[in-house]
């Protein structure tokens, strides 16, 4: 996929309906040979639209029309490249919780979480947020309500737990792992939000105020190269429980198999949150092919896929038997 595809892709598939922005810059960039001869100057993993759009934000472009965006982007182009060379998309989604309790809940506790691309860790607080399924089915920490609630659109009947997991340790790695004492850092993260949604960034800044009373433990690294590692440090007793959501993509094919190979050789379950074509063996097990279920990804357990699941927690639609 080329950089003009790649673009049309984002615009088609991710922001149509989430972000008349972020859809009308992208699209109009998959056909604008001035700025794609910019954006193809950068190296390729730093062409993403996610990036380049959230660079601009983060140095104050404003949402509008593309003929405003464009000169904005062409004068401010030294400083967008440089932010995009220094930064990575670590959208922190807290939302994604929401898809990823029914697979934790079918495991036994108490939970050591180890989130690979955690970025700030926010997903690693899943006992600690309020869950509203289809408006009719509450979780909530403790029998209160947290100031994050998160909500999701079910289908297919998926196993919602009647309570949180037991979480006893919560540990993330990440090539550039973000503070959430640091306000730059957060700033960083809400401009990777889409313009549109307010919602998210209220429920970011709500999730960072959750974490800063108990911060997680970080490890600057490479997943291939940190996971046995932190597997073997969770606490006795407890089950080593391996997750990532929308990071699997950033790795080449080649990595993606061994990290997987490596997984399953380690005394941990596994849950991914993945675009549904990214890993061959989640995508062979799945009841669609890939082709017709972009934008969507795929939750699974241990390699089992077990749903279909919006790119931000917003859906649920389970298509798992019974795997445990």
């Amino acid at each position: 996929m080329n950089t003009a595809q790649r673009y049309e892709f984002f615009a088609e598939h991710e922001a149509r309906g989430h972000s008349e922005c972020y859809e009308r810059w992208s699209r109009e960039i998959a056909y604008d040979d001035e700025i794609l001869t910019l954006i193809e100057q950068l190296p390729t993993d730093k062409r993403q639209p996610n990036l380049i759009l959230g660079a601009a934000r983060y140095l104050g472009a404003e949402p509008s029309e593309f003929t405003d965006f464009k000169p904005w982007l062409i004068r401010h182009w030294a400083a967008v490249a440089e932010t995009a060379i220094a930064r990575r998309t670590q959208t922190n989604e807290a939302g994604r919780a929401a898809v990823l309790l029914p697979a934790l809940a079918r495991i036994p506790g108490p939970l050591a979480l180890i989130e690979v691309g955690a970025s700030a860790g926010l997903c690693l607080y899943p006992d600690r947020y309020s869950y509203r399924y289809d408006e009719r089915v509450a979780i909530d920490p403790a029998d209160c309500i947290s100031d994050v609630v998160l909500t999701c659109a079910t289908s297919g009947n998926p196993p919602l737990p009647a309570e949180l997991p037991n979480v006893v340790s919560r540990t993330g790695v990440d090539l550039n792992p973000l503070d959430v004492e640091n306000a730059d850092d957060m700033r960083w993260l809400e401009c990777l939000i889409w313009p549109e949604q307010q919602h998210r960034r209220d429920r970011l800044r709500a999730a960072i105020t959750i974490a800063r009373t108990d911060p997680p433990h970080l490890v600057t690294g490479n997943l291939l190269d940190t996971i046995t590692d932190l597997v073997a440090q969770v606490p006795s007793g407890a089950t080593p429980v391996v997750f990532g959501s929308a990071v699997l993509a950033y790795l080449d094919p080649a990595s993606r198999l061994a990290f997987e190979r490596t997984i399953r050789a380690l005394p941990c379950r596994w849950i991914t949150n993945e675009g549904v074509g990214v890993l061959d063996s989640v995508a062979a097990r799945l009841p669609h092919s890939p082709s017709t279920t972009r934008g969507s990804f795929a939750l699974s357990l241990d390699g089992h896929p077990l749903a279909y699941t919006g790119p931000h927690g917003q859906s649920l639609d389970w298509i798992a038997a019974g795997h445990a």
